[in-house]
């Protein structure tokens, strides 16, 4: 195979699987590349920071590669009698150049406002929220509450089995089996002053 051969499958190749991602990611409803990301442990000082990470060589990263590389390589060696080692030092740096703007257009504007996911964030025990369906004794309700700044909804049972009307405040005592466990705000809140006050 002729280096101009190499150059046009190797553009082909990029050029296909760039159009393969792209209109892979439009049927999800927004462009997409895979980013391989780091992992993360939950020690201390493992919160609140921003961990995620992509390796610069991912599929998009080498199909912008292969792409500009080989339209690189192409029109140098159809068009140009450049030598053929020059010619291939010249592709290898268009492609990597290609491959770069890839990587820094997915940190820069695709990545630019995500953050990890915090498990803790999303702890259940301790939340407050109110019911907005009646917990009606030994049964199940559902009570409107508020979590990473969104307004959430969850199926709830009364932690002593008593009844707990609409529109009371609530806290979550334990969560199982996608099963919020709660205790009406105010007793919580009279054992917890009652507790302050024997001590």
């Amino acid at each position: 195979m002729s280096w101009e051969g190499f150059y046009l499958v190797c553009f082909l190749v990029g050029f296909f699987l760039s159009l393969l991602s792209f209109l892979a990611g439009s049927a999800h409803g927004h462009p997409h590349l895979h980013v391989a990301r780091g992992m993360h442990g939950h020690g201390a000082g493992g919160r609140g920071g921003k961990g995620t990470q992509a390796s610069p060589i991912n599929f998009g990263t080498i199909a912008a590669f292969l792409a500009w590389f080989g339209g690189t390589g192409y029109l140098l060696s159809r068009y140009s009698s450049i030598w053929a080692l020059l010619a291939l030092g010249i592709a290898v740096a268009s492609g990597l150049a290609g491959a770069a703007t890839i990587f820094w257009f997915l940190f820069k504007v695709l990545l630019a406002h995500e953050r990890d996911l915090d498990p803790a964030d999303y702890e259940m025990a301790g939340v407050l929220g109110q019911v907005s369906s009646t917990v009606h004794q030994g049964g199940t309700g559902e009570m409107i509450f508020s979590q990473d700044g969104v307004r959430r909804a969850a199926s709830i049972r009364s932690e002593t089995g008593e009844p707990i009307a609409k529109g009371v405040e609530v806290m979550v005592t334990r969560y199982e089996k996608g099963i919020a466990y709660v205790r009406p705000w105010e007793e919580v809140a009279g054992e917890r002053a009652q507790e302050s006050a024997d001590q």
